[in-house]
């Protein structure tokens, strides 16, 4: 409940009021059978028809007074339960957002995407029927049995020996179906990871034709959703016969004995029917009851799975900063015997003892075989992994000391798998900078060589992109992820492997254009091509996670032995070729 009265406060009124309003119906359901009691007892058979006008009169009074109540109450508790989740829904957004890649690695993207949607949903509908029947059923049920009680004390009796039973059977019921429901929700996040997965990559999918195979996995995936589903709901299902069967018999009971007890001349044919009634409402109470049972019973399975991300501890944070308000001005990078893990149960290092220096407005390569730590390596600058032991310095300062934002907002990075959004190319492009002008968005897309195709399109930069720019070629697509970086004209510019889409004239070009309009930035660019790096300042090899040789391209020839190998490789296959 912590974790939620933030969500209930601003809205308290419509959580008091649409309960209260409620409460007229059940003022209106108690009345009611009395009122015609009165007609079919006094009014029909004196023949007093003034007396019968003035009781249906009171009656469409109370029917109205209950449309008013009902509708209104029904009003305020809908909007109580959407503005409620669509705070939590943000709240719960905007942690995720605030996770570290190791805590995104925690949690599937599948799980995360039914945390806020379908278990969110789950909360919604049960605060929503909580405000609707959590005053009417109890109260239905307490003036139904004052009611019924006050008509025959002994045949209400009855009460006493079905509503415990109901009770129990409805307990059991619901003590069965609880543990389904948090495994049903389980078995959706595997899904919508599914589904997630094989749309994005659909392309992939078509050039391999699997789609049968896809498509059997999926029906694989939706089946043990239904069967766990079916399985579920099927104990729920039993509420229903049971209050049914209690129901009938409770009744037949009712007018059993009542029956008796009119032809005996101890009871009125009207006290039997509002009796009647009574019964009806307080047994259609605890059905009522046990639907918000049943609810609260699959919404305490996502509940669960909310509180989880909302509790869990972003291990990356800034809340420590020693300089939170330092801007990096140079752009220098240095490690200090730096050693990173990703778990930390396990042995080996990814990283293992790297230390070196890069001075500002330098460019340095970063070459290696696959799995060598590269990618790992520039990840611990803009801080998305932070080191497991040693030092990351920007401007001599450990990054760990800057606020987030400052470190991020100096480092650009163009990531290894290019990223783009739905909206404009100009939309895309300008997340490197908001308030880029047109001037500037052009400038930026010709030191990416993107500036050409990008005219060549009908629309020019308003071109429309669709989801992950799937409309776009992969070499495009790295030319544009390219200029929104440069865009943020950032003191540390991060290549990861960005132009292995591209041919090696354009690729050149952008180099040149780098030795221009970021001369003054520290440039860091991962390749696995010699001619990538080979005019670089400075070039570090990694091997298994170490420093194998750093120097420029000559020295490298002569002292690295590793760097010879894939320099002999590469260019033995050009020989070839």
């Amino acid at each position: 409940m912590k974790h939620y009265w933030k969500y209930i406060k601003p809205y308290k009124l419509f959580f008091i009021f649409g309960p209260l309003l409620m409460l007229t119906e059940v003022l209106g359901e108690i009345v009611l059978p009395k009122l015609m009691s009165g007609m079919i007892n006094e009014g029909i058979p004196n023949g007093d028809t003034g007396y019968i006008i003035a009781r249906a009169g009171l009656m469409a009074g109370f029917i109205c007074l209950m449309i008013i109540g009902g509708v209104g109450g029904h009003y305020l508790s809908i909007k109580a339960s959407v503005y409620f989740s669509a705070d939590l829904r943000r709240d719960l957004f905007k942690k995720v957002q605030e996770f570290s890649f190791k805590n995104i690695d925690d949690f599937s993207t599948g799980s995360l995407v039914t945390r806020l949607t379908n278990d969110i949903t789950q909360m919604q509908n049960l605060i929503r029927m909580c405000l609707i029947m959590a005053m009417r059923s109890p109260g239905m049920l307490v003036g139904g049995l004052i009611m019924a009680l006050s008509i025959n004390v002994d045949i209400a009796k009855v009460l006493f020996y079905v509503i415990p039973c109901l009770a129990i059977a409805i307990g059991a019921l619901l003590r069965l179906g609880f543990p389904k429901f948090g495994l049903m929700q389980k078995k959706l996040d595997a899904l919508n990871s599914s589904i997630q997965e094989n749309i994005t990559n659909v392309r992939v999918v078509k050039s391999f034709v699997r789609e049968e195979h896809e498509i059997e996995k999926f029906r694989k995936s939706n089946t043990d959703l239904m069967d766990t589903t079916l399985s579920a709901l099927r104990i729920v299902v039993f509420t229903m016969p049971v209050m049914t069967l209690a129901m009938n018999i409770t009744t037949l009971l009712v007018v059993w004995n009542g029956g008796n007890l009119v032809i005996g001349g101890g009871m009125k044919v009207g006290d039997l029917t509002a009796f009647t009634t009574y019964i009806v409402q307080i047994l259609m109470s605890l059905m009522m009851l046990s639907m918000i049972i049943m609810q609260l019973s699959r919404a305490m399975a996502s509940s669960r799975r909310i509180t989880e991300v909302l509790d869990t501890e972003v291990d990356l944070t800034d809340d420590n900063a020693a300089k939170k308000d330092a801007v990096i001005e140079h752009g220098s990078v240095e490690f200090k015997n730096v050693c990173f893990r990703y778990y930390e149960n396990r042995k080996e290092n990814v990283l293992d003892n790297i230390s070196f220096k890069i001075n500002p407005g330098e460019t340095v390569g970063i070459i290696g075989t696959t799995g060598s730590g590269k990618t790992t390596l520039v990840q611990l600058i803009p801080r998305l992994y932070d080191a497991t032991s040693g030092e990351v310095l920007v401007d001599g300062v450990n990054v760990k000391d800057y606020s987030l934002e400052h470190l991020r907002t100096a480092v650009g990075m163009v990531l290894q798998k290019n990223v783009l959004f739905s909206g404009t190319i100009v939309d895309n492009l300008k997340w490197g900078d908001e308030n880029a002008t047109d001037k500037e968005i052009e400038a930026a897309a010709e030191s990416a060589q993107a500036d050409s195709f990008v005219k060549s399109f009908t629309d020019g930069y308003d071109t429309e992109l669709g989801q992950g720019g799937v409309n776009v070629s992969g070499g495009q697509k790295q030319r544009l992820c390219i200029a929104r970086a440069l865009l943020k004209k950032p003191k540390i510019l991060i290549l990861d492997d960005s132009t292995s889409a591209v041919d090696t004239a354009t690729e050149a070009k952008i180099r040149e254009a780098f030795r221009t309009s970021l001369k003054d930035s520290t440039k860091i660019i991962i390749s696995q091509r010699i001619n990538s790096v080979m005019e670089a300042d400075k070039i570090i090899v990694l091997d298994d996670g170490r420093i194998a040789g750093m120097g420029t391209h000559g020295e490298l020839l002569k002292t690295s032995e590793s760097y010879r190998e894939i320099y002999s490789s590469q260019t033995d296959m050009k020989e070839v070729s």
